[in-house]
């Protein structure tokens, strides 16, 4: 019994009634035109004029429910008085999007500069379906029906618990049922039944509030297409910003590696060799410059403005990063053969980052000793490797664990090479050494 009193006594219950009969007052400027055709055939027998009246009212409020403003007006509304979890309508015409598609742009492990840099393009637009179309004023008609029906109901409930206590009015409550009737004219029996009709206008609010509310979700929400084109729109933002993940990885991280081993070494020689620190310092400086170019172009993407010019690095930026490596104090030995340069595009960036990501792994983890760097170019495949000392690190560089092993190095390094077809080797090379070696399917330009 109580339970059954719980919706009566919900705030909800009354926010999503009045939700209902604003709809009444809505309708009433419709209701205004509906009557014209009523009074200008004035000829016709009553029912059918009602009737009439009836089709073109409907009529109306369905047309009006056509408006994508209207939606958005009624989605809103439902959230805040009906309490109904509904997201915002997909702005523009729905497309049923392509899964194929939008699942080759989720992956794209790398993009170029410009407006192709800041990643997959959403699918594009097209008209939803008829039945989808329809939604809206179906659930309008619903809502304007309900609120009539409601509104009728609970006023006439309510007047009569406002005028049958005492006979006020000289108001009195007659029923019939089966062959029995009931009269109410004064005395308790009036306050009992004023608070019978009470609790049953309280009744129809809740009934009212639950009709809508299972139906808000099915006529308001989003449709099978809108969902999917929901579900694309995230997948391709996840992608994004795992791209940016990576990118930050790769870049910034390698930045503060090489930056934190340079500012040791310059404190280290800064009274012996003031020319050696100098060069340290000019190389934090430029590693500093590159890292912030980084971190503007994907701060800006994630801002949603449009961004400068993506920062893209290649295979012909490698002696600049191996440059970098020697001003830190290490020694690296390049193996380099083919033509470099006549490896373009997404390719050649993501050999870089790959090569970028291993050498940062050497400077971290690795020991005193030569990190050899293998890059060779041949016309059906690009083969990299690096090949580091491992053992405890003797070379300046914060003292042991100053580098903590993250976990995301060589899983995103092979999530790279899986999306681009390639293969890829990470492991101990014989003792005290640790190798990785990555193989890249290739078509060289001419």
């Amino acid at each position: 019994m109580i339970k059954g009193l719980r919706p009566l006594l919900r705030r909800s219950t009354y926010s999503g009634a009045l939700f209902a009969y604003g709809a009444v007052l809505a309708s009433l400027p419709l209701l205004s035109f509906a009557l014209l055709p009523a009074l200008a055939w004035r000829s016709a027998p009553e029912g059918v004029q009602v009737v009439v009246v009836l089709v073109v009212w409907a009529a109306l409020i369905g047309f009006v429910g056509l408006a994508r403003t209207t939606r958005r007006v009624l989605v809103v509304s439902a959230r805040r008085l009906l309490s109904v979890a509904l997201p915002d309508p997909v702005a523009g015409p729905v497309a049923d999007p392509d899964p194929v598609a939008v699942r080759t742009a989720a992956r794209a492990p790398d993009a170029g500069p410009g407006p192709a840099a800041r990643g997959p393009a959403a699918p594009p637009p097209a008209a939803p379906s008829r039945r989808d179309r329809w939604r809206t004023p179906l659930w309008l008609l619903l809502h304007v029906a309900l609120g009539w029906t409601g509104a009728l109901a609970s006023g006439v409930l309510l007047f009569a618990a406002l005028t049958l206590p005492g006979g006020w009015l000289d108001a009195e409550l007659g029923l019939s049922l089966f062959g029995r009737s009931v009269r109410v004219d004064g005395g308790w029996q009036s306050w009992v039944a004023a608070l019978g009709c009470l609790l049953l206008a309280a009744a129809v609010c809740a009934v009212v509030t639950k009709a809508l509310r299972w139906s808000a979700p099915r006529l308001l929400g989003p449709s099978a297409a809108e969902r999917l084109a929901l579900a694309a729109e995230r997948e391709l933002r996840l992608a994004e910003r795992n791209r940016l993940a990576h990118e930050l990885h790769d870049s910034i991280g390698h930045t503060l590696t090489t930056t934190t081993i340079q500012a040791a070494v310059a404190g280290e020689v800064l009274s012996a060799d003031p020319v050696a620190a100098r060069a340290a310092l000019r190389s934090i400086e430029e590693s500093a410059r590159a890292a912030l170019e980084d971190l503007d172009y994907v701060l800006g993407v994630l801002r949603e403005r449009e961004a400068e010019t993506a920062p893209t690095r290649t295979l012909a930026d490698l002696p600049e990063l191996l440059d970098r490596l020697r001003h830190a104090g290490a020694v690296v030995e390049p193996e380099l053969s083919g033509d470099l340069a006549r490896v373009r595009g997404t390719l050649s960036r993501a050999a870089y980052r790959i090569l970028q990501e291993g050498l940062t792994n050497a400077m971290r983890h690795g020991a005193d000793g030569p990190i050899q760097v293998r890059v060779a170019v041949a016309p059906d495949s690009l083969e990299l490797g690096v090949v580091n000392p491992t053992g405890d690190a003797t070379r300046t560089r914060g003292g042991p664990g100053a580098f903590p092993t993250s976990g995301h190095g060589l899983p995103g390094l092979a999530e790279r090479v899986r999306l681009l077809h390639g293969e890829i080797d990470a492991g101990p090379d014989g003792p005290g050494h640790w190798r990785l070696a990555v193989r890249l399917p290739v078509r060289v330009s001419p």
